[in-house]
């Protein structure tokens, strides 16, 4: 987890207000949440997480919890704050923050404070992006792409039955709603942030919201972010928001997901980063540790000459689902196929062996014998892919495996101690293009 930045408090009237201020970069920028937020709960989670120090790699950054959220005073669910007294909450945290001037990142129902706050305080607002906005949630004449009326009461109904639960993200974050462990830490974040009757009032308040008259008066340079299959705010409120705010800028992402911090978010970032500081940083890999496993199957071109090319074919599609349920069983992740083998990753090195053995012994009834090679290291994470010296490393080691063997190295070896897993030393040996000799260990049968 990152490391969580202090949290303090601003006095807006009689009312204190959580908020956080992180980064060391040149310009200020206030993070205006959405629908509900926490300010310390947003670090647990470890995409939102780094989306939040991505931020502060460029930007001194304020992120606060508008009253009756998150770690700010309660308030009673019928005086939650209007559209004003969340301005008065964001100027409250600037003033602690020592922010004459800042830019704003207005997150989906932050939007409308944002604009609102754009045009009212020009003085103080140097740039204004949205991400995930509306103007106005309810569908009327001139307004076709919003929430229907007859709707709005059991979206409020479904909000209350399911809050508990994190049923939300059917809507927030279709890509990961089937994920039981996050739907477990958002349905935890949720009541965290607030009850769900703070939940209900603030969405019934969200309904009766409308900034559309607002939106000319916006002189600051603007951004808008929109997702292109968004199921919670339809790509036309992004739009809708590019047309009326003067020389706004509109760029739409593909995905589905309303979540800031879910998805490619790392094109968000830099398109933010590069609208604000007029550059956008060549992020580092993101680097993991994880166990790599390369396998091939022995002979191949041999036995593709003997059985033809659409004999071969059937064949390696029954390795390929034979592949695929062995993954399952032992929590691995296909990287790649590599023709005949495989590139997979897994999170531990004895679910890695066990899984080779299990698809040696399973890939035999189809009278295909493989080897394997396993390492366990420092990986780079780029999108679908991986790299780093312990993907070379993993596939040095499986070159130089016999036919039906599971070859690893010492390392392995010596994280698996305990499991139950037996070696046979294969002695030391040099792996082209990596330094020093490598001790070499089979999988006992």
């Amino acid at each position: 987890m990152a490391e969580v930045p202090d949290t303090q408090y601003a006095k807006s009237g009689d009312v204190h207000v959580a908020y956080q201020v992180w980064g060391d970069g040149p310009l200020n920028l206030v993070f205006v949440p959405g629908w509900i937020s926490h300010v310390e709960l947003m670090w647990e989670e470890p995409a939102s997480a780094r989306f939040l120090e991505r931020l502060g790699s460029f930007a001194t950054v304020a992120f606060f919890d508008k009253r009756g959220t998150g770690l700010s005073d309660p308030v009673p669910v019928h005086e939650l704050p209007t559209l004003e007294q969340r301005m008065d909450d964001a100027r409250a945290v600037m003033d602690a923050a020592g922010m004459e001037k800042a830019a704003l990142l207005g997150i989906s129902e932050g939007g409308a404070m944002g604009v609102l706050f754009a045009a009212t305080y020009p003085e103080r607002t140097t740039a204004l992006v949205l991400y995930g906005c509306w103007a106005h949630m309810v569908r009327t004449e001139d307004y076709p792409w919003g929430l229907p009326a007859a709707a709005l009461e059991s979206v409020l109904a479904n909000i209350e039955a399911g809050w508990s639960r994190g049923d939300a993200l059917n809507v927030l974050a279709p890509s990961v709603a089937s994920d039981a462990a996050f739907k477990q830490r958002w349905a935890r974040f949720q009541r965290m942030s607030a009850s769900v009757g703070a939940a209900v009032a603030i969405m019934r308040m969200n309904f009766q919201t409308d900034v559309r008259s607002a939106l000319p008066l916006v002189s600051a340079p603007t951004l808008i972010i929109q997702r292109s299959g968004d199921l919670m705010i339809r790509a036309e409120h992004g739009r809708y928001l590019a047309g009326h705010i003067p020389g706004a800028k509109y760029l739409e992402l593909p995905g589905e997901d309303h979540l800031f911090f879910l998805g490619d978010n790392e094109s968000v970032l830099g398109e933010i980063e590069e609208f604000l500081t007029g550059h956008r940083a060549t992020a580092d890999p993101e680097r993991a540790l994880a166990t790599v496993l390369f396998t091939d199957v022995v002979g191949s071109t041999q036995r593709a000459v003997e059985l033809g090319d659409q004999d071969w074919r059937d064949l390696l599609e029954r390795h390929d689902a034979l592949v695929e349920r062995q993954l399952e069983r032992h929590r691995g992740h296909l990287v790649k196929s590599t023709g005949d083998g495989i590139l997979a990753t897994f999170d531990g090195p004895a679910r890695a062996i066990r899984f080779a053995t299990s698809l040696r012994e399973a890939l035999r009834g189809l009278d295909i014998e493989i080897r394997g090679g396993v390492h366990t290291g420092e990986l780079e994470l780029r999108g679908d892919d991986v790299a780093g010296i312990a993907v070379h490393i993993a596939a040095r080691v499986e070159a130089l495996a016999r036919p039906g063997e599971v070859l690893v190295s010492r390392t392995v070896v010596d994280l698996v101690a305990g499991s139950g897993i037996e070696f046979d030393d294969r002695g030391e040996h040099e792996l082209k293009g990596v330094p020093g000799k490598w001790g070499l260990f089979a999988v006992r049968d």
